[in-house]
């Protein structure tokens, strides 16, 4: 009951909230505030037409199957030996014998490959029927004869599905549950695939950085609502600003600026590739983020340990998390 004393606030209009969202104020240097203006226009356009697709109510959502169906024309050896060192790394693991392992949003296919090289029982499921039939063609080439690899369609949000899952050793699910529209209880529901005791999950999630964030958010609404002109056309101006920064920033610092070098670290350190990965960022919606004291707690309370820890800045942050209290933390930047 409101008191005669009591203000009573209109709602905002979803338009309203979205152009809250992306307004911001923040000292830029002249070179940033002439490449921010690509993205701020990008925001505005897509603040209108996430608009127009909930008048008509229409899904807004990446088709991030495409994308890893056109990442396996450079999928090599070296790539899937990085992917094993990376999930043997984070999981101080050396190898997965006798495991079960489940990829939660398989995506390429990449890590669900990896982890039955290593040994173990894997079963990948994905919302998305192209990253479905993606994996399922790693599976020809590689394990064709394999039982101990199953790939099906499935969802994260979908209790019921996953409660005719088990348990397994290993629950990865790399930066997916932020995209499924309902990451919390993603996030929640994928506890209970984790064996108890000693199991493990392996998730990375999108950081959360403030209105930096959001206008991210209105970029990838834009990208998603657009045709694949100007989806090409935006993801070349965002990759040559993303570049351009880049080596404006290696200069500074007396570094050689050419991207050469960082793209090989990039694919070092998990195998995957630069450009499809930026497409992925790009286009990725939905769209959550979570601070990382935020992911902590959630999974405290959930009765499980944190392991294993890296930052990534507006990317995403990985997270492994034991049902079995870790002996030491080790985290990464």
């Amino acid at each position: 009951m409101v008191g005669h004393d009591t203000e009573v606030v209109p709602a905002l209009s979803f338009t309203e909230q979205r152009w809250k969202q992306i307004s911001y104020v923040h000292a830029k240097s002249p070179a940033e505030s002439a490449a921010d203006g690509v993205a701020r226009v990008a925001a505005v356009l897509g603040v209108l037409l996430a608009w127009c697709c909930s008048m008509q109510e229409t899904e807004l959502r990446f088709k991030f199957g495409k994308n890893w169906s056109a990442f396996l024309s450079v999928l090599t050896e070296d790539r899937i030996t990085i992917a094993e060192e990376s999930l043997k790394k984070a999981l101080k693991m050396g190898s997965l014998r006798g495991k079960r392992f489940v990829d939660v949003g398989c995506g390429s296919g990449l890590f669900s490959l990896a982890a039955v090289r290593l040994g173990a029982t894997v079963h990948s499921f994905d919302y998305d029927t192209d990253s479905v039939a993606t994996t399922s063609e790693l599976k020809r080439r590689y394990f064709p004869d394999a039982t101990h690899w199953t790939i099906e369609r499935g969802s994260a949000l979908d209790v019921a599905y996953l409660s005719g899952l088990g348990r397994f050793d290993i629950v990865y699910s790399w930066g997916v549950l932020h995209h499924t529209g309902n990451m919390w209880q993603a996030l929640d529901n994928v506890t209970a695939l984790v064996k108890q005791p000693h199991g493990k999950l392996f998730i990375a999630i999108y950081n959360d950085l403030g209105t930096r964030t959001r206008r991210w958010a209105a970029i990838k609404q834009f990208y998603v609502s657009s045709n694949p002109t100007m989806q090409r056309l935006l993801l070349t101006m965002l990759f040559a600003h993303n570049q351009a920064r880049a080596v404006v920033s290696r200069a500074m610092r007396l570094e050689n600026p050419l991207p050469f070098r960082w793209w090989r670290e990039y694919k070092a350190s998990r195998g995957m590739s630069v450009w499809h990965d930026f497409v992925d960022w790009v286009g990725g919606y939905p769209y959550e983020t979570a601070k990382p004291d935020a992911i902590f707690e959630f999974y405290r309370t959930r009765g499980m340990a944190l392991e294993f820890l890296t930052t990534g800045g507006i990317g995403c942050n990985e997270y492994v998390f034991s049902c079995a209290a870790p002996a030491q933390l080790e985290i990464a930047t």
